[in-house]
C-alpha cells in the first residue's frame, strides 16, 4: 500500500479505513481487532472515527486487547457535531454545530478516553459551523498540538473558501478536508478545492465513494449509466471489483485523493487495497464523467 507523508509527523496509507458504520457490524472487540490486525497487514492502517459516529468506544475496548496495536496504526477523529441527547458532555435540545474551544477540547478528551489512546493522529472539524469563530479554532488548535493530543489537524466537508478562512488563522496546514466524492457525486472537481489542493499539497479524503450504495440502484439512470461504463473498463484494465475501478478513477487526479473505505467485510477490503495498481487512460477517466453527467464534455 502506498502512503502519503501529510507533516513531518505523520504518514497515512493511501486508502482509509472508514469506521462510521462499525457500531452496526455487530462485532465483538476480539473480532474488531483481527479486523485492525487485517487492515495493518494489507498496508491500510490509517482508521477514521468521529465521536458522533459511536465508533470509537468498541474500537477503544478492542484496542485493550492489544495496546501495543496503537502503534501500528493512525486514528483520525472529529468534532462539532451536537445532536440531539447523546451523552451529558454534548447533551443538545438542537442538533447543532460547534466549533467552540471547549467542544474541540473536551470532545477530544472524550474521544480519547473512548479509544484508549493518549493521542490522535489527526483531528477534524467535521462539519463547517456558521458562527465559527477562527482565532478560537485556532488557540484550541494550539493547544491541542502543545499537549501532545493530536498530530495534525484538518477539516470535512468544508468549502474552499471556508477551508482557506481557517487556514489564514493557522500556524501550520491544514493536512486534509473530508469530502463527499465519486463518480456519482462530482461536485468537487467544479468547487475550486482540486485546483487549490494541488497548488498546496494538502489532501482531499473521499467520503462515500460508492455514493451511498447508490451506484448500484437499478432503478437510478444515472446510476446504471455509470455502473455500465464502469464494468466495461474494468473488464478493459482487468481489475476484480467495481471499488477498483473506482479508487484508481480519483487517484488519476493531479492532487492527492485519499479514498475511504466503508465496509467491514475484509473480502472487500483487500481488493480495495490493491485498486493503486490499475491506472486508467485520459480518455477512460473522462468516459465515466461523461456517464455521470448524461453528456459529454464540450
Amino acid at each position: 500500500m502506498n502512503r502519503i507523508q501529510i507533516n513531518k509527523d505523520v504518514s497515512i496509507a493511501k486508502i482509509v479505513t472508514g469506521l462510521w458504520r462499525l457500531k452496526h457490524w455487530n462485532m465483538s472487540a476480539q473480532q474488531i481487532l483481527v479486523f485492525v490486525e487485517q487492515n495493518i497487514e494489507l498496508g491500510m492502517s490509517t482508521m477514521d472515527h468521529a465521536w458522533v459516529y459511536g465508533s470509537e468506544a468498541p474500537f477503544g475496548q478492542a484496542l485493550k486487547l492489544d495496546p501495543a496495536i496503537r502503534e501500528k496504526i493512525e486514528i483520525i477523529s472529529k468534532c462539532g457535531i451536537k445532536p440531539i441527547g447523546k451523552t451529558e458532555l454534548h447533551a443538545s435540545n438542537t442538533n447543532h454545530y460547534s466549533s467552540s474551544y471547549q467542544t474541540i477540547t473536551e470532545s477530544l478528551n472524550q474521544s480519547l478516553s473512548d479509544l484508549n489512546t493518549d493521542y490522535v493522529d489527526i483531528y477534524l472539524l467535521h462539519r463547517p459551523d456558521y458562527l465559527m469563530d477562527i482565532t478560537e479554532v485556532a488557540k484550541a488548535f494550539k493547544q491541542i498540538k502543545k499537549q501532545g493530543k493530536a498530530k495534525a489537524f484538518g477539516v470535512s466537508n468544508f468549502s474552499k473558501e471556508q477551508f482557506e478562512l481557517l487556514q489564514s488563522a493557522l500556524d501550520e496546514p491544514l493536512v486534509t478536508n473530508q469530502v463527499e466524492f465519486s463518480p456519482y457525486q462530482t461536485e468537487l472537481l467544479t468547487s475550486g478545492l482540486p485546483e487549490l489542493m494541488q497548488k498546496t499539497g494538502q489532501t482531499i479524503m473521499a467520503w462515500s465513494c460508492l455514493a451511498g450504495g447508490k451506484l448500484f440502484d437499478s432503478n437510478n439512470n444515472k446510476a446504471k449509466r455509470l455502473l455500465d461504463t464502469i464494468k466495461t473498463i474494468q473488464k478493459q484494465i482487468g481489475a476484480k471489483s467495481i471499488e477498483q475501478v473506482v479508487y484508481a478513477w480519483m487517484f488519476k487526479l493531479p492532487f492527492n485523493v485519499i479514498p475511504m473505505t466503508g465496509t467491514g467485510n475484509i473480502e472487500r477490503i483487500k481488493l480495495a487495497a490493491n485498486a493503486y495498481e490499475y491506472t486508467l487512460s485520459h480518455e477512460q477517466w473522462y468516459q465515466i464523467l461523461e456517464a455521470s453527467n448524461g453528456h459529454a464534455v464540450a
